[in-house]
């Protein structure tokens, strides 16, 4: 299974955590740099907030891009235009590559859903020239996204069954503390650089937070699906009440941060 997270279609991707992996694309460009004149390799390009962000910049000699989700391959196909980017679907685990062929390989939100993310990590070196970079950025799940934490504990309190589920979601492969880092020094690579993203999740109101989590993409949707009706009132009711706290509906921000980390491939 090359990838743990559940996918349904672009929209919904989009309106769940398409729109914060692009706020973020950014700030993990600036941190991990761009090779003037290079070719560079986008891993789990989903629906293309970071292959974008790399063509915006207009630095990149040639732009592939990755993804297991054949709905997203499409869709960044769809969505290119005139843009010069090469899509194809494909494994982050055994990439479609060869060696040495591309000066960067970067992957925004991927590796921890990823079963083998080491392996991964592997190949992304593997396809990278002497010199070149690799660059990665994974959410902070358990202490870095705090909407995340709100949902899960409260889902949790009313639902105990779900606090394995909850251990799971919160603490995945790769997203505690110089987790990535690590992998990054044992697969090899040299001067690595470690550095913590923060963007903001803004949400109009409790139903701009609520839908797009629920009816989506990933976990939530699919595990709420699963529970009476009466349990999926009373979680709604809660999490509102939380997201709420106390004031009248509307508007709310929370900071969302993500672990980065980037290193020389020296072999």
């Amino acid at each position: 299974m090359p990838s743990n997270f559940v996918a349904r279609d672009p929209e919904a991707y989009d309106s769940y955590m398409g729109r914060w992996s692009k706020r973020l694309a950014s700030d993990f460009l600036d941190f991990a740099g761009l090779v003037e004149g290079g070719a560079v390799l986008d891993v789990g390009c989903g629906t293309g907030s970071l292959t974008f962000e790399i063509a915006a910049r207009r630095k990149a000699a040639s732009i592939d891009a990755l993804d297991y989700e054949s709905e997203f391959v499409e869709a960044l196909n769809t969505r290119k235009g005139a843009a010069s980017i090469n899509v194809r679907q494909g494994d982050a685990m055994a990439l479609p590559y060869e060696s040495a062929q591309f000066e960067m390989a970067l992957s925004l939100l991927v590796l921890h859903f990823v079963p083998d993310a080491v392996r991964a990590i592997s190949e992304m070196v593997r396809v990278v020239k002497r010199g070149g970079v690799v660059a990665a950025a994974v959410w902070d799940t358990f202490g870095g996204m705090p909407s995340r934490r709100m949902f899960w504990d409260t889902v949790a309190a009313i639902h105990p069954p779900a606090e394995q589920r909850r251990s799971g979601l919160l603490i995945r492969p790769m997203t505690r503390p110089n987790e990535l880092q690590t992998a990054f020094q044992h697969a090899g690579l040299s001067d690595v650089a470690a550095t913590l993203l923060t963007i903001r999740m803004d949400f109009e109101n409790f139903e701009d937070f609520w839908i797009p989590a629920v009816f989506g993409q990933g976990t939530h949707s699919e595990f709420l699906a699963g529970l009476p009706e009466p349990t999926q009132r009373q979680i709604q009711s809660s999490v509102r009440a939380a997201y709420l706290a106390g004031l009248p509906d509307g508007p709310r921000s929370f900071a969302s941060s993500a672990w980065a980390v980037r290193g020389m491939v020296t072999r």
